[in-house]
């Protein structure tokens, strides 16, 4: 029974957490535009992104390291990065790029994704090396 939750439940609540982040980003995405001052501002959307990503990560991240203390952090933040980026091709590029104008090519080759996707990985990483890693070598 173990192997089997190891197998499945360490993925899954990686996925969780990469919806969470996910639903947050959203929510935050639709209050901007409906701001008027920064609605029409696509570097303003993205700096306020960058800026609210780390507590939305630290979030996700901290429900994810919850249960699991021992799964290496570049792999956890691929897996919640990955399960965004999905997210995005199924609901925000159908639902509110394509009617705004836009496209799967435009939203997906836009530098502010691409810096967004690496700040995600960084703050996954670094939260598991600076706070997971040392708890995991004291308990041994």
């Amino acid at each position: 029974m173990s192997n089997l939750y190891t197998y499945y439940m360490k993925p899954f609540r990686a996925i969780l957490a990469g919806i969470i982040v996910w639903i947050f980003i959203f929510i935050t995405f639709s209050i901007m535009s409906s701001i008027p001052i920064i609605k029409d501002s696509e570097i303003q959307q993205n700096l306020i992104i960058y800026i609210l990503l780390f507590p939305y990560v630290l979030f996700g991240i901290r429900f994810y390291y919850k249960k699991e203390q021992q799964t290496n952090g570049f792999i956890i933040g691929l897996i919640m990065a990955f399960t965004s980026i999905i997210l995005d091709a199924l609901i925000t590029v159908p639902l509110v790029i394509i009617p705004h104008g836009g496209s799967y090519a435009s939203f997906f080759s836009s530098p502010f994704l691409g810096v967004t996707f690496i700040l995600f990985l960084g703050i996954v990483f670094f939260y598991w090396k600076l706070k997971v890693l040392p708890n995991n070598k004291h308990a041994n």
